[in-house]
């Protein structure tokens, strides 16, 4: 019996029993995150030590050299924050400008299943405003990431998000959350919101987020959307295929299933759950820019040495969110990387939801506006715009489509072009349908 996981021990040889004798593998590739895991608590006292010598350094005696203090410092610092973290950061939106006033802002869970919670950011003191679902990305990171988009909108808009929960924390009785799941749950989500709500898809989740409203319209479904917006979103990858794009097709999908999906360790509530692991994304997006973040950690201690307080602050409020990872459940990712990325079965017109086909061409009596960035190099131009070819009953004065120059992936959807300039044609664009 292992010391970490106590007689959990015996459930884990059961499992990898019983896998072998369906005919499955259980080699070492799939307990490497177990592995970070104990890794992770046994080196977790180090780091509650660093943290706490980091407090008393406050109270170091006048006399002590400020130089030293700042280093060592910055050094406490550094180890303190050696880690990730798998809960979700908070939103922080505590009020908004509508008009010409601050409205106070309060968080309110909807509705909820075991693997997402409809999140609504309710205003008061507000008249009625278009009622909007934002689609976050189930993509390794949490929804927060979204909460200066989400603060936008709320200027506007009545706002509701996907606020997804880590499949790390959800029991393996819960069953499985695959792509036909995903879809399910914003038809649900947006059933709760009444008759005629907007959607508004952030990237990933563009393709389940045009299958709802395909299918909503097909069954003349009460809650049908007003307007669905598709924001950098990989709804044909075959058009200008990016790096991400053909790494997906470089592979077949069982090297994805060999070396990606991993349990969840047994200290979690979800023990022995299928996953894409959060911190093996991160892995990959840290690769991606390595020289970018040494410098940014190595700037950190230098700002920390020399007491430069705000500067430490931002890079430590960055990377605190950057550093909160979700896991991805193992039949979505697998599902996903098959579905948009290798086979294109939507703009093919070969998608299925339940055993039914998905028909684009149903999407009718409601309005579709699409938006790209000139230097995505993870969604390529073209990408997203050919949901306006799918949708042939949508009317040619309710389609929009914006390609805004100057901004990347995340600039589409975030910063001063996402608020002067984005945002400004999304909110006329729903007034218009609304």
């Amino acid at each position: 019996m292992c010391q970490f996981c106590g007689r959990s021990c015996s459930r884990l040889a059961s499992i990898l029993h019983d896998g072998r004798e369906q005919g499955g593998q259980f080699g070492m590739m799939s307990m490497y995150y177990q592995a970070f895991q104990n890794h992770m608590d046994l080196t977790a006292p180090w780091r509650a030590g660093a943290s706490s010598a980091l407090k008393f350094l406050n109270l170091a005696p006048q006399g002590m050299s400020h130089q030293v203090v700042g280093r060592l410092s910055a050094a406490l610092e550094l180890i303190s924050r050696s880690t990730l973290t798998y809960d979700r950061p908070a939103y922080g939106i505590d009020s908004v400008m509508v008009g010409n006033r601050e409205v106070a802002v309060r968080e309110e869970i909807a509705y909820a299943t075991p693997f997402g919670s409809l999140l609504h950011f309710r205003k008061d003191d507000v008249g009625e405003q278009p009622r909007m679902l934002l689609v976050a990305p189930m993509s390794g990171h949490f929804a927060t990431l979204l909460r200066g988009t989400v603060k936008t909108l709320l200027q506007d808009h009545d706002v509701y998000i996907t606020d997804w929960h880590n499949p790390r924390d959800i029991p393996r009785s819960e069953g499985r959350f695959g792509l036909d799941d995903y879809t399910e749950h914003l038809i649900d989500f947006l059933g709760q919101l009444g008759p005629r709500p907007h959607m508004v898809a952030i990237c990933q989740p563009s393709v389940s987020a045009l299958a709802a409203a395909a299918i909503m319209c097909e069954g003349n479904h009460p809650s049908r959307p007003a307007t669905l917006t598709l924001m950098a979103g990989p709804i044909d990858t075959r058009i200008q295929p990016t790096r991400v794009n053909e790494f997906a097709k470089s592979r077949p999908i069982e090297w994805f299933e060999r070396n990606l999906i991993n349990y969840v360790p047994m200290q979690c509530r979800g023990a022995l759950r299928k996953v894409y692991p959060g911190f093996v994304q991160l892995t990959a997006f840290v690769s991606m820019n390595l020289e970018r973040h040494i410098k940014q950690h190595l700037d950190l201690a230098n700002h920390i040495a020399k007491g430069e307080k705000e500067k430490a602050a931002t890079i430590k409020t960055f990377y605190d969110e950057y550093f909160a990872v979700m896991d991805l459940p193992a039949e979505f990712y697998i599902e996903t990387v098959r579905d948009v990325f290798q086979e294109h079965l939507l703009p093919q017109g070969k998608l299925m939801h339940r055993g039914r086909p998905v028909n684009t061409r149903a999407v009718s009596r409601m309005g579709l506006m699409t938006v790209e960035g000139e230097k995505d190099d993870i969604c390529s131009i073209g990408q997203t715009l050919a949901a306006q070819d799918l949708c042939t009953g949508v009317r040619a004065y309710r389609r929009v489509h914006h390609m805004q120059a100057g901004v990347g992936h995340y600039g589409v959807f975030s910063g001063k072009r996402w608020n002067n300039e984005i945002y400004p044609l999304l909110r006329d664009f729903v007034h218009v349908n609304s």
